[in-house]
């Protein structure tokens, strides 16, 4: 790990939730309390100025608590990035990462996997759920990139959205991660933890995406996304969020709804926060975590 590695090691671990649990959940409960016991009354409704100050508030703070927040599939180049994310539709990206190694060995360019013969595709990429459907997506996008795209995957959200399997969602994240263009990525994550933080009301992806674009600067969108789910994965929880161990919880609406006493809620904590292995087996040099183990057998 460099110097910078270092450094962002050492500032993740300084605005590690665990640390800041006990301050922040203190600060939420006394903001929760103060508007009933001063006026008998709730607080009044949240100004949309007020939400969008709150909004880029918790955008910097999770970007001090996840200094190194990265896509979490294994890729070194567009198209294997844009296989990853199609795979990792249904399944975890863990799973993909485990299953990606052998299906690369195979087919490393879209010419190689639009030649392969499906049965072979779908026995490698098994694991990773609903695989007759993605192997009939991974070589149909395979054979559109060798036909109208000379082999290369496009750089535009129009082309890649043409491609079969491919939506929106799969295609912000490969022009952010894999060409340097801004976008949203509205996973289940993405999309509960702004609902919760009343950024929005919103259900369809493109809404959401939509109204959580207009709140941040564009430079912000990519990073804003892996900081809301890394968020997401490790502390925000779907069925039960460590409250207690947030460092967000001050600035949170809806803290409350998940486990609140700091020891409890630290246990409840996953990936490295939780002193566990992270999805990739391959993460970037500053990742503070450790690699996630191969497929088994």
């Amino acid at each position: 790990m460099g110097e910078q590695g270092a450094r962002s090691k050492k500032k993740a671990a300084k605005r590690s939730p665990v640390a800041v649990s006990g301050a922040a959940a203190g600060k939420r409960s006394k903001q929760s309390a103060e508007p009933t016991k001063q006026s008998g009354r709730p607080a009044k409704q949240e100004s949309h100025l007020a939400m969008v100050r709150r909004a880029r508030r918790i955008n910097r703070e999770l970007a001090e608590v996840y200094p190194y927040a990265h896509p979490e599939l294994d890729f070194r180049n567009p198209f294997e990035l844009l296989v990853a994310t199609v795979l990792s539709a249904q399944t975890t990206d863990l799973r993909v990462n485990q299953t990606t190694p052998a299906l690369f060995a195979v087919c490393p360019t879209p010419e190689d996997m639009a030649a392969a013969v499906p049965e072979e595709i779908e026995e490698i990429i098994r694991p990773t759920g609903f695989f007759r459907a993605k192997a009939r997506s991974l070589m149909g996008l395979s054979a559109a990139l060798r036909d109208d795209f000379g082999g290369e995957v496009p750089g535009r959200l129009e082309d890649l959205v043409k491609l079969p399997g491919v939506g929106r969602k799969t295609a912000n994240v490969v022009l952010g991660n894999a060409f340097g263009v801004p976008g949203i990525t509205v996973d289940t994550h993405f999309g509960r933890l702004v609902r919760r933080w009343k950024w929005t009301e919103q259900e369809d992806p493109e809404k959401v995406e939509a109204e959580i674009a207009a709140i941040f600067p564009k430079s912000e969108w990519t990073m804003l996304s892996h900081r809301v789910v890394f968020h997401g994965r490790r502390i925000c929880h779907s069925r039960k969020p460590a409250c207690g161990a947030c460092p967000i919880a001050a600035l949170c609406p809806s803290y409350g709804e998940g486990e609140t006493d700091p020891e409890k809620a630290k246990k409840l904590l996953k990936y490295e926060m939780g002193g566990y292995p992270g999805q990739r087996l391959s993460p970037p040099p500053d990742y503070p975590g450790s690699p996630a183990p191969p497929l088994a057998g």
